[in-house]
């Protein structure tokens, strides 16, 4: 019976991480409407992608003890989010906005480290995690490059009124510097090893729980 709920647990916390990681990144094309904050939005929407995959993946690898996990979850996060693109393409929200699958070569990198390290959890959490932090704002700007014009984007789709703390004071506030790519995988790889420190947790957290 243990066996059997703990199971239904992780399933249950496989399926809400991935629902959340989908609902978090399905935006993550909408900086091109916002030309002005274009940077800051492309690296808040990049941490957010870097951390999202980091917890779920890094649990879902734990939990398995696979290598080779992290990226099915990758998949799973990548066949949710073309699915759910689809339903907004249905509405007449461009599709292109993010077709790119650009958390696969990040998961990868998850799985390498776990490989690597003789699935060692602490070299996991340092390792994994920065790589992961750093390396999903590049392939994120792949997927950038890969859309449509984002002015004649804008111009085809456009949005009649924006929310308050979205609306530009004056042209370039909304830069970080010059370097997005930079600032998204500076941040993304300090932030990325607390997310997969936490996504091991989870699992101790979660056998704990079904042991009481």
């Amino acid at each position: 019976v243990m066996v059997w709920l703990r199971r239904c647990t992780h399933y249950l916390f496989i399926v809400v991480v991935a629902v959340n990681s989908t609902l978090l990144t399905i935006n993550a094309g909408d900086y091109i409407f916002y030309t002005d904050w274009a940077w800051t939005s492309y690296v808040v929407f990049s941490i957010s992608q870097t951390l999202m995959l980091t917890v779920g993946a890094t649990y879902y690898l734990t939990f398995t003890g696979v290598p080779g996990t992290a990226t099915y979850y990758g998949l799973i996060m990548t066949v949710y989010t073309w699915v759910a693109k689809g339903a907004w393409f249905a509405l007449g929200y461009p599709y292109d906005f993010i077709v790119t699958p650009v958390w696969l070569p990040s998961a990868m990198l998850l799985d390498l480290v776990y490989w690597a390290t003789k699935k060692n959890k602490h070299s996991l959490i340092l390792f994994g995690g920065v790589l992961v932090g750093m390396s999903l704002p590049l392939f994120n700007m792949v997927n950038l490059i890969t859309v449509a014009d984002p002015l004649e984007t804008a111009f085809k789709y456009p949005r009649p009124t924006l929310p308050p703390y979205m609306v530009p004071i004056e042209p370039q506030v909304g830069k970080f510097y010059n370097s997005p790519v930079a600032l998204g995988a500076g941040a993304g790889a300090v932030l990325a090893t607390t997310f997969a420190a936490l996504g091991c947790k989870l699992n101790t957290w979660t056998y704990r729980w079904m042991a009481a």
